[in-house]
């Protein structure tokens, strides 16, 4: 029996998953669990890295507290984009910023005056956004010139953590891949691109493929923890791409949909797909744990819901799950809609006024309960997967034949029946911790357990239930749609 610990940390919450594998069968079980946000100080927005590895390292303490100390690794995956920066003696400079901060956008600005969306595109495969790795530096040359002069190396969020139990500094392919400072034709960091911004190039060491073995925890946490020294792998840093090594894809035709706060909703490809038209339409190109390429779309996902649950809790009623469900099967189905992805709802201060506003504001009804609110939310986000899943049929020429969805968000069975109605593709749900399964996966890949990435699904079929939607309503739906195009272009 192999057992490795796998890090998940989303932009919500963060775990840690006991992954045991007996050569057949993986076996996943959850020792840890704590929420994640973004931290406001004055003006900004940042993650409190040191608060996020405390409670790693309290996983770990839970873990080895059940008996587990035979786990041989561990590895982490994270959202992408976020880094952190380290000076030349290897101490962390800051917190690091958030993806979500609102100043961000000077830097967009700043880039384009330099450089066309249309070749900054061309160049990284990766849609041009202010929460882009490339933007957040430049908003710092701008905001922060003293950080910028003070670094010696960037690590992205996974690495950086994989530092704090290495001490190994190592960026990986697939989170690197994120930060549209990756060259996707040469392979390698744009330092083109990086002079032409005058970004220092030193702080970008070498990209290290998915499953490299980076060493093993240092002597200090291993005292610190009373734990035995386990390896700790590179494995596929971005969590979308652990979650797609984890979805048992059958059918070379069909998409796929990691689902939680963001929805990225795509299919893979050889090499990216950088076409203008592409560009025009938002989707992206980010790599795979096999060193090929996701086109996808970053779409809004469960974090409208969250974001009105906050709001409706601080007015002191929330919502069990169970009755979330029946408020939305109790409302009025078709009756408005929004785009998702309006920046409007990316920087909340009240989602429930700010969705009714953007109602009112294109000349729908607005929503007044709390269910037609959240039916409102669902209906328009999986209308919205529809137009992603036509334009990536454009763009790859081929015919989608269903979904797989994985992710925390496929809890939601509502959002996983209206997203086969909508898209009237047959859904595929499961499995639910699709990253740190992933993860884990990787994990056994770079110890040699696992041959590829084929055995790897074939282990996820055995080992996960996954549950079936048919599409139902159709015509209803194709009407809905036609609305919603109507209400949100």
């Amino acid at each position: 029996m192999k057992k490795v610990w796998a890090f998940d940390l989303g932009a919500s919450n963060g775990r840690l998953m006991l992954s045991s594998f007996d050569g057949r069968y993986l076996e996943i079980e959850e020792i840890h669990r704590f929420p994640n946000k973004p931290i406001q100080l004055t003006d900004r927005y940042y993650w409190d890295i040191l608060h996020i590895f405390q409670e790693m390292k309290v996983g770990i303490t839970k873990s080895l507290q059940k008996g587990h100390t035979d786990v041989v690794s561990l590895a982490v995956d994270t959202w992408g984009v976020d880094f952190g920066l380290l000076s030349s003696s290897g101490e962390l400079l800051s917190n690091p910023y958030s993806y979500r901060d609102p100043l961000h956008s000077e830097g967009m600005e700043g880039i384009l005056e330099k450089i066309t969306r249309e070749e900054l595109y061309s160049r990284s495969g990766i849609e041009p956004s202010s929460i882009n790795t490339i933007c957040q530096l430049y908003g710092m040359k701008i905001r922060r010139p003293d950080l910028i002069e003070q670094a010696d190396t960037l690590l992205f969020t996974p690495n950086l953590i994989n530092y704090f139990f290495s001490g190994v500094k190592a960026n990986e392919f697939t989170i690197s891949t994120t930060s549209q400072l990756y060259h996707f034709k040469n392979k390698n960091w744009d330092f083109e691109l990086l002079e032409k911004l005058n970004i220092p190039a030193k702080m970008f060491n070498e990209i290290t493929k998915p499953g490299t073995i980076l060493g093993s925890t240092l002597e200090s946490i291993n005292k610190e923890l009373r734990m035995n020294p386990v390896k700790v792998i590179n494995v596929a840093g971005h969590d979308t791409a652990s979650a797609l090594a984890a979805l048992p894809m059958d059918n070379p035709n069909a998409a796929f949909m990691s689902c939680g706060t963001w929805v990225l909703m795509g299919v893979k490809v050889q090499e990216p797909i950088a076409s203008n038209q592409a560009l025009s339409w938002g989707f992206t190109n980010e790599g795979t744990i096999d060193q090929e390429y996701r086109l996808q779309k970053n779409n809004m996902g469960l974090w409208l819901m969250q974001q009105c649950k906050t709001v409706w809790e601080r007015d002191g009623d929330s919502l069990s799950y169970e009755e979330e469900s029946v408020l939305i099967k109790k409302a009025r189905p078709f009756t408005s809609f929004i785009n998702p992805d309006d920046p409007t709802f990316l920087h909340p201060k009240n989602m429930p006024a700010q969705i009714q506003e953007y109602c009112r504001r294109t000349g729908q009804k607005p929503p007044e309960t709390k269910g037609e609110i959240l039916r409102c939310i669902l209906e328009s986000l999986t209308l919205k997967y529809r137009w992603v899943l036509e334009k990536l049929e454009h763009l790859t020429g081929t015919s989608i034949e269903e979904i797989n969805m994985g992710g925390g968000g496929i809890q939601n069975q509502i959002l996983c029946q209206f997203t086969a109605n909508a898209t009237k593709k047959k859904v595929q749900a499961g499995p639910i911790e699709a990253s740190a399964i992933g993860n884990s996966l990787g994990q056994l890949l770079a110890l040699g357990e696992i041959a590829n990435i084929q055995e790897a699904r074939e282990i996820v079929r055995r080992s996960f239930s996954t549950k079936v939607y048919e599409p139902k309503d159709q015509l209803t739906w194709d009407q809905a749609y036609e609305r919603f195009l109507q209400n949100v272009n």
